[in-house]
């Protein structure tokens, strides 16, 4: 079992920059591809960012590529999404999310566990 702890949102400019944590407790972090999804009112839960366990690998959703980092402290069972340039169509509910697997998926079926997600807000 593994507890996730989304922090971090709030409200920001567009423009702006903003940074979410995720606290993990349980089973050994280290050994859980971790993962950002997100989910904006009325919209499906989709694919922001992954990175593997095993050689840090990270994936990134077409929208967010460039503008978004994911990154993880294993020393601290964290993963972070450092988030620059935000735009009002990045307003969502925030989820972080992690698979037992090595290689990072954008397949939000393949994650096993997940936090209670974090609202960010973008205004125009």
């Amino acid at each position: 079992q593994v507890q996730l702890v989304e922090s971090g949102g709030g409200l920001v400019q567009a423009g702006g920059s903003m940074r979410l944590s995720c606290a993990a407790s349980g089973r050994t972090f280290s050994m859980y591809t971790m993962g950002w999804f997100r989910q904006a009112p009325g919209k499906e839960r989709e694919f922001v960012a992954a990175i593997s366990w095993s050689i840090g690998a990270t994936y990134y959703a077409g929208s967010v590529k460039g503008r978004f980092t994911i990154s993880r402290d294993n020393a601290k069972s964290t993963v972070y999404l450092q988030m620059n340039s935000l735009k009002p169509e990045d307003t969502a509910v925030y989820y972080c999310a992690a698979a037992p697997t090595s290689m990072a998926s954008m397949n939000r079926y393949e994650y096993r566990y997940w936090g209670q997600g974090t609202q960010v807000t973008v205004s125009s």
